[in-house]
């Protein structure tokens, strides 16, 4: 087979691209290692930033999100028993953010690469990356007991935090940065009405807690947990109990339980690969870098990746420039950074290290308590919550 872009992975990373090189005319080809059912049955992110939206849009993916999406203009920090709400919309002068889960937005970009007729593969196995420090690179995969080749000029990693790109990049050529946190977020995904119409983050003794949801019937909890817990020490009543206890009165009184339709408990890290970009290959998603979940990064740096990739290709074709292929990881890795100094930061704050003694609490309390009482301390909240502009510091 030949095509113009290989891209390894049919997550939203992937998807994305290739659905915004498809608007430009650009052939590419995705090759993935599960199932469909199984890419959909991951459960992650839900809060968009704009530029993550605008990309949607310009995909022409964004109709269901905009039709089912939960716009909010502002989010609850709640600490000693009290909570403090960050307007959003005042701060950063009128922007908001999107609740819309990642298995949607996954969804959404399937059916359009289906309707479009585009080629996935699925269920590939032992999908490997060939010469992709030349002109020629290309891609081996097995299926149905026969081994395929996809001959193209660019490879694009959208294979995750395990994939076979950044595993293939050679080990003189590549950095790695790594944060691994001494907790895990257990998740509860149910059919309940959340607690609060907007999303509270929750600074408490016992630990950190999440309350966020999907839609207005579903909701999403997370309770900061060690990271040597099973879900089989969690039952559905254990988990509303702990949460009971992290949240304020109010909250607590008014929170519907249910049973869960999941659970799971995903370690936290920060991670970075420099460079992104290995000749003919690129990384971009989670395969070139982690952030913990409590900013809500994770997608949106993906988005944004993306977005600098699909330029830089669709630059190589119709204006024959390898400006943008150049510049791809700089710029990608200068966004990067700043979006996981946000999330480490934010995670510091909120959660609980036991390990750090009881000084670490009291210094949360003063740093959190003079955040809410500073208008600059709110407003850097707002900005990086929001996201930053794609052209930020450039």
């Amino acid at each position: 087979m030949r095509t113009q872009v290989a891209i390894i992975g049919a997550g939203p990373s992937g998807l994305l691209l290739g659905q915004l090189l498809h608007k430009a005319g650009i052939d590419a080809i995705i090759v993935e290692r599960q199932t469909p059912e199984y890419v959909l049955g991951r459960i992650r992110a839900g809060v968009l930033e704009q530029v993550a939206t605008d990309l949607l849009d310009e995909a022409g993916v964004g109709q269901r999100m905009h039709a089912e999406g939960l716009v909010h203009t502002g989010f609850d920090m709640l600490f000693n028993g009290t909570r403090h709400r960050i307007d959003l919309e005042k701060l950063t002068g009128g922007k908001k953010v999107m609740v819309y889960g990642q298995t949607e937005v996954t969804h959404d970009l399937m059916d359009a690469r289906k309707a479009a007729g585009l080629p996935t593969v699925y269920e590939a196995a032992n999908v490997q990356v060939h010469d992709f420090d030349t002109t020629q690179p290309r891609v081996t995969y097995e299926k149905d007991g026969q081994t395929h080749t996809i001959d193209c000029d660019f490879i694009a990693g959208c294979d995750g935090f395990h994939g076979v790109c950044r595993a293939s990049a050679p080990r003189s050529a590549i950095k790695e940065f790594e944060k691994v946190y001494p907790f895990g977020w257990l998740g509860l995904l149910s059919d309940t009405p959340p607690v609060h119409h907007e999303l509270i983050y929750v600074n408490h003794p016992r630990g950190f807690a999440l309350c966020s949801q999907r839609s207005a019937t579903r909701s999403r909890y997370y309770l900061q947990v060690p990271l040597t817990d099973k879900i089989e020490q969690w039952s559905d009543d254990a988990f509303w109990n702990e949460l009971k206890l992290r949240l304020d009165p109010e909250a607590a009184e008014k929170l519907i339980t249910g049973p869960s339709l999941e659970k799971s408990i995903a370690p936290l890290r920060s991670f970075v690969t420099e460079p992104l970009r290995f000749g003919r290959m690129f990384l971009a998603g989670d395969a070139g870098h982690i952030v913990p979940p409590t900013g809500a990064k994770g997608l949106n740096l993906a988005a944004t990746d993306v977005k600098y990739l699909s330029n830089a290709i669709v630059e190589f074709y119709q204006d024959k420039t390898e400006a943008g292929i150049d510049s791809y990881s700089e710029r990608c890795l200068k966004r990067i950074w700043r979006a996981e100094r946000f999330s480490w930061w934010f995670t510091s704050i909120m959660h609980n290290f036991p390990d750090d003694g009881a000084i670490t609490g009291k210094l949360q309390q003063a740093e959190l308590d003079y955040l809410m009482h500073s208008e600059s301390g709110l407003k850097t909240i707002a900005e990086n919550y929001v996201g930053l502009p794609l052209n930020f510091g450039e």
